[in-house]
């Protein structure tokens, strides 16, 4: 699936929306200070930045991975900026020739960056061009055929690859390899959050107090992108609503007449929890089962929907189907059925089976 969201738009959604685009670039971080959150990860690239700058030499190829929203394209342009070096940037699906990547790479100047999100969806014709180019800093290239073919080898400027993806485990084992520098992205805390939202409400001219920022980021889903986009939309009931200004009374007002509660989930989130309650006791239920019980589409619930109410410990996925946690039943004001309880002991025990 696409960093990029080309379905109908959902507003709670981590993946890039056409509508986040602007925004997104207009409340980018542009260094290191400034961006909030992944300490550990930008504490080691400083060091590795600093030494590669010292030596004179690119730095190692970097793979930047985690759920979308969380700013892997954002943390490519700073380490670009970091190294004073031009970025190049494009994606997976866009490379679609062993010849477009060829022509991307011949255009790189010396210690460029070469970004590729969602590299994890790379024809594996154009992976098999992308490893000389990563190891040695050559293209190979055959030309003619037959008996009279040869065998020509390019040389390449030094250059930093640095690969974004949602799905690290669909990568090849030898494209994983050949990075020198893996960063985990993870996911935010709400302190965190309500950092980037009052610095993002700073740069759109919007006041906002501290504990409008904490209930914006309490409801974010540890997500900065959500976190920009509610803040965009609560900003309209302030100014139209309110006086302009965006504290707990406004963000509260807002987000309730937006559908999103007190954890993030909007009403389709709603929809198929009490769907699995009311209609499957709770589960387990198979996952088009319940996809035609909701008319949503399968996929689009088992990527979208589905990995935030694991996370929170909502749904969990059983070899029998999909079934609703305690924690679930607690937030929706719901009377844990006897049923469920026999379902998470038999979870438990299979947890400790694995374990041992």
């Amino acid at each position: 699936m696409s960093d990029f969201d080309e379905r109908e738009p959902r507003f709670m959604s981590s993946l890039q929306t056409v509508n986040d685009q602007d925004s997104e670039n207009t409340l980018r971080p542009r260094t290191m200070d400034e961006y909030v959150g992944q300490d550990k990860i930008k504490e080691n690239l400083e060091i590795y930045i600093k030494a590669a700058v010292a030596r004179g030499e690119p730095l190692d190829h970097v793979l930047l991975y985690g759920p979308p929203g969380l700013g892997k394209t954002t943390l490519a342009h700073i380490i670009a900026s970091e190294m004073n070096s031009q970025i190049r940037i494009t994606s997976g699906p866009a490379i679609e020739k062993a010849a477009d990547l060829a022509a991307i790479l011949t255009n790189l100047g010396e210690n460029d960056v070469l970004f590729i999100d969602e590299i994890h969806r790379l024809n594996r014709n154009v992976e098999e061009v992308l490893y000389p180019a990563m190891e040695d800093f050559a293209l190979d290239f055959v030309v003619g055929k037959g008996p009279s073919a040869k065998s020509i080898r390019l040389a390449l400027p030094k250059f930093t690859l640095i690969g974004a993806t949602t799905k690290a485990g669909m990568l090849t084992s030898p494209l994983r390899d050949r990075f020198g520098v893996n960063c985990r992205l993870e996911m935010y805390t709400p302190e965190q959050l309500a950092q980037i939202v009052k610095r993002s409400a700073a740069i759109l001219g919007v006041e906002i107090t501290e504990d409008g920022a904490v209930e914006i980021a309490r409801r974010s889903r540890g997500t900065p992108r959500i976190a920009n986009r509610i803040l965009k939309r609560v900003r309209d009931f302030a100014e139209v609503k309110g006086e302009g200004v965006i504290d707990y009374a406004v963000a509260d007002h807002a987000l309730g007449r937006m559908e999103i509660d007190k954890l993030g989930l909007d009403s389709v989130d709603a929809k198929i929890i009490l769907t699995m309650i009311d209609k499957f006791a709770g589960g387990p239920v198979g996952l088009d089962t319940l996809a035609a019980s909701i008319g949503e589409d399968s996929g689009t619930i088992e990527d979208v929907y589905e990995p935030y109410l694991m996370q929170i410990t909502f749904v969990a996925r059983t070899p029998r189907g999909r079934v609703v946690l305690p924690d679930a039943y607690a937030h929706f004001g719901r009377k844990v059925p006897q049923n469920a309880i026999r379902q998470m002991s038999l979870l438990d025990a299979l947890e400790n089976r694995d374990e041992a």
